[in-house]
């Protein structure tokens, strides 16, 4: 398989050497805005460099993977499927619904493969809960508890354009929570700070967000997230059932200290960020896509997922807006 990496920072880094050290991608095609990065990449993993993402999709490819910058992922991805090469994209499509929604007709009309990046459905725990919610082994659900915690905030240029806390964080955890449970998200009630640093003030963001969600059963589900987690990264799910509790990203590493006398000392150095944390992850979503391609395994996660993912988002952004419950069909 011939396939494209368009986007060569810190995610696209990681994918071109998962892409290179892949058995059935005999060649990789690289490219990136910054034209030296690309270069400093192709030659250390003995990818072919393009000067362009049209001069890249120009070429025979089998597959794209798209990991540049959210504003470019519409176009790209609307690019592609004009040429009919198969899609996995980061996380976001868009950061507006319009925009997804016009990308989504344009593969649909194409009859093209799009993979979205949601890497937390091949991560071991929460495959682990999601088997374990439809084995009945919880019982009812009653409470689900998700959280993301980055260390330290990203860079201050950044933020303005990443669409937001809800959007570009804690959106990974409105697609974990409809995907562990089966179930959807009928409303949201959200609240966001921004009383930490003040580059999110300027940018009319927050650095920290909670949102009660509804699902469709009556299920209540917290999700909160924080740019400014001094303890670690910090990543987790509880889901509580009428029979049993569990926990996803529990374990030594987790940067949580208990001040009960009776409980052990921490053991394990935090994870220092999402790309450590979720590795074996994004690994595996790839490898998923090259099947997915090769028509030896069903698309894991479609345009319509990341969705419904960004219409929970928009919702709560409405909420904290308006300081209102906000119905996520109010998001049509």
């Amino acid at each position: 398989m011939r396939i494209g990496l368009i986007g060569t920072g810190r995610i696209g880094t990681f994918h071109a050497r998962t892409l290179t050290a892949e058995p059935e991608v005999s060649e990789l095609l690289v490219t990136d805005v910054d034209a030296a990065r690309a270069a400093a990449v192709a030659s250390d993993l003995g990818a072919t460099l393009a000067p362009s993402p049209d001069e890249l999709l120009s070429r025979d490819l089998d597959a794209v993977v798209i990991a540049s910058a959210t504003s470019s992922h519409a176009g790209l991805i609307q690019a592609a499927a004009s040429r009919g090469v198969p899609v996995f994209c980061e996380k976001p499509i868009a950061l507006d619904l319009p925009g997804t929604m016009d990308a989504l007709r344009t593969v649909d009309d194409a009859g093209l493969l799009l993979q979205i990046g949601f890497m937390r459905r091949f991560d071991a725990g929460y495959a682990a809960a999601r088997a374990a919610v439809r084995s009945g082994s919880l019982g009812r659900l009653h409470t689900v508890r998700a959280a993301t915690s980055d260390p330290a905030p990203p860079p201050a240029e950044y933020i303005p354009l990443s669409g937001g806390l809800y959007r570009d964080c804690l959106v990974h955890d409105f697609d974990a929570l409809r995907w562990v449970t089966g179930r959807e998200v009928i409303s949201v009630y959200a609240a966001g700070s921004d009383a930490g640093p003040e580059m999110f003030r300027a940018a009319g963001d927050v650095d920290t967000a909670a949102v009660l969600l509804t699902l469709d059963d009556g299920l209540l589900c917290t999700a909160t997230a924080t740019r400014v987690n001094g303890a670690g990264y910090d990543v987790r799910m509880e889901l509580a059932g009428e029979k049993d509790q569990i926990a996803v990203g529990l374990d030594a590493r987790t940067p949580l200290t208990s001040v009960e006398p009776t409980a052990s000392a921490s053991q394990g150095t935090p994870w220092p960020g999402f790309l450590e944390r979720f590795a074996p992850a994004y690994e595996s979503e790839l490898a998923a896509f090259v099947r997915a391609v090769r028509g030896e395994a069903p698309n894991p996660c479609d345009g319509y997922e990341a969705l419904a993912a960004l219409r929970i988002a928009e919702a709560c952004e409405r909420s904290r807006h308006e300081g209102r419950p906000v119905a996520v069909e109010e998001l049509a």
